[in-house]
């Protein structure tokens, strides 16, 4: 009975692993870096955006005027888009239609410096082929 009593003592003084813990308190790579980002006739604002990469970031994206849609290249611009990734999205790849008023979400982890180019995707008027912006992910 003595020992089964100092057995529970010791297990008691035994640090307890939860594989949830992270979710309670989350550390510095847990956060997210977010970007309110309209979309307007013609334009993104703000463009360039600039996080660090290894950032998880979420881009809240606001069409103002009209339907507006958002397209990003997962790969920097002079890579080999036959390697791995630079941007690791959370939803699938292609064209994000955003109603006028809404806001639309994209989440990602800029994995790999450089330049993303993002461009408008739904036709949105005369001028909607320069309807462009850049992501820059820096070191």
């Amino acid at each position: 009975m003595k020992s089964l009593l100092l057995s529970v003592i010791v297990l008691a003084m035994l640090p307890v692993t939860n594989t949830s813990a992270h979710w309670l308190a989350p550390n510095a790579t847990d956060s997210v870096q977010v970007v309110e980002v309209s979309a307007k006739k013609y334009e993104f604002s703000p463009s360039p955006i600039r996080v660090k990469q290894g950032t998880r970031v979420q881009l809240k994206i606001t069409a103002t005027d009209h339907v507006h849609g958002f397209r990003i290249a997962t790969f920097a611009e002079g890579t080999d888009a036959n390697g791995k990734a630079g941007l690791l999205l959370s939803s699938p790849e292609g064209c994000q239609r955003i109603e006028k008023g809404q806001t639309a979400t994209i989440e990602f982890v800029a994995q790999t410096p450089g330049t993303y180019p993002f461009k408008c995707c739904v036709h949105c008027g005369w001028h909607h082929g320069s309807m462009k912006g850049e992501l820059i992910v820096e070191q």
